[in-house]
């Protein structure tokens, strides 16, 4: 394979999904053409140059300009688009030498979790797990797309694997923790978004660690089990779980970020999209039942308007947010193509996205969004 070329470029939709799953009404290239035209405005937006071949993805939103979630976003993006964008590659190995020129003062095979303008580490400088899941499956799509030429994605990929094992797995099991800094009370919690069934998946079969495996099995069970428990009319997921070793139930308030972190909020609305994505790609049933449970709420209690989508609710299903975002409606359109509220619905999501471009200050939804926009036009494949 030739240095640039991309072994699974944009647009093919080589990869079949579950049966069953949902396309989009209005054909491939069509869809194509959107996310292309997302992509480019999000590239141009939130992808800076950082000196010394590096690129980060710039967080107007964020607490800190730069954050370890968006370098993970970023990464997955760019191997995604590969194909179409000619510096696809270029983008990727500068995120990842960006990452790798910030390692965490908790464990060096992770991500130091923020930085600032400067470009220092600030905030504590140790990991946070989303991000550095998102890095490890990031390596994983590169090593697929580009490998082969030497380049070390495999091994930098089960490296930092391992790190998130080492560091962000309970010993005696229970769910995946929030970082390398995470001990005493916060042992106990855990982030429901930090819940990526597709991503443990593609770490089992990268290592054959048998410990993957479980650690799937674990989150799938207790995602089923605090929706039947905490959320039996919507499905919904709190951002945060705590006595997540023993009684795992929803935060009780603040118990990191805010008086939601027991409600679905900006953490746990990414929720429908990671479960949605793991049934499409895998056909798991247990990731289906759930993603379908939230999605069918959903478009009964919004009447199929994608528009009057919520940004928070409560597992009950009472909305306190403000007007629709994307990180909140775009992840509805993965739980529809497996189940959750069928194909009107799907296709109602589908062009209030197409409909929101990209906005330059609120870099997490359009994230969020261009993701989800991979995954409904078919150009989402596991590494």
């Amino acid at each position: 394979m030739s240095a640039g070329r991309a072994a699974v470029p944009f647009g093919g939709h080589a990869f079949p999904y579950a049966p069953g799953t949902l396309r989009l009404s209005g054909g491939a290239a069509g869809a194509d053409g959107v996310v292309l035209e997302h992509y480019r405005l999000w590239k141009r937006y939130f992808v800076r140059p950082r000196g010394d071949g590096m690129y980060a993805v710039y967080a107007p939103d964020a607490a800190y300009p730069y954050v370890a979630e968006a370098q993970g976003y970023g990464m997955v993006i760019s191997a995604l688009m590969a194909g179409a964008d000619p510096e696809a590659r270029e983008v990727f190995d500068g995120i990842l030498r960006y990452v790798l020129a910030h390692p965490s003062a908790g464990h060096p095979g992770l991500h130091a979790a923020q930085q600032d303008g400067a470009g220092r580490d600030v905030g504590g400088a140790n990991s946070a797990t989303d991000g550095d899941l998102d890095i490890a499956y990031g390596l994983l799509l590169a090593d697929r797309q580009w490998g082969g030429d030497g380049d070390g994605y495999r091994v930098l990929a089960i490296r930092r694997i391992d790190a998130i094992r080492e560091a962000g797995l309970p010993v005696a099991g229970g769910p995946i923790k929030l970082g390398d800094w995470s001990s005493g009370h916060f042992d106990e919690v855990s982030r429901t978004s930090d819940w990526m069934p597709g991503h443990f998946r593609a770490f089992h079969a990268a290592t054959g660690d048998p410990r993957w495996g479980a650690v799937l099995d674990t989150h799938l069970s207790l995602a089923g089990d605090l929706q039947r428990r905490y959320a039996p009319d919507t499905g919904l997921l709190p951002d945060f779980v705590v006595d997540a070793g023993s009684d795992p139930k929803p935060a009780p308030g603040r118990v990191l970020e805010s008086e939601h972190d027991g409600d679905l909020h900006w953490n746990a609305c990414r929720d429908p999209w990671r479960l949605g994505t793991d049934a499409a790609v895998s056909g798991d049933a247990r990731s289906r039942a759930a993603a379908t449970r939230m999605g069918c709420w959903m478009r009964a209690a919004t009447h199929g308007d994608p528009g009057r989508i919520r940004c928070g609710y409560r597992l009950d299903g009472a909305a306190y947010g403000e007007g629709a975002a994307g990180a909140f409606v775009a992840p509805f359109a993965v739980a529809a193509m497996v189940g959750g509220g069928g194909q009107e619905w799907l296709d109602a999501l589908w062009a209030w996205m197409a409909a929101s471009p990209p906005d330059p200050g609120r870099y997490y939804s359009a994230s969020v969004q261009l993701q989800v926009m991979l995954m409904a036009s078919h150009n989402w494949w596991p590494p």
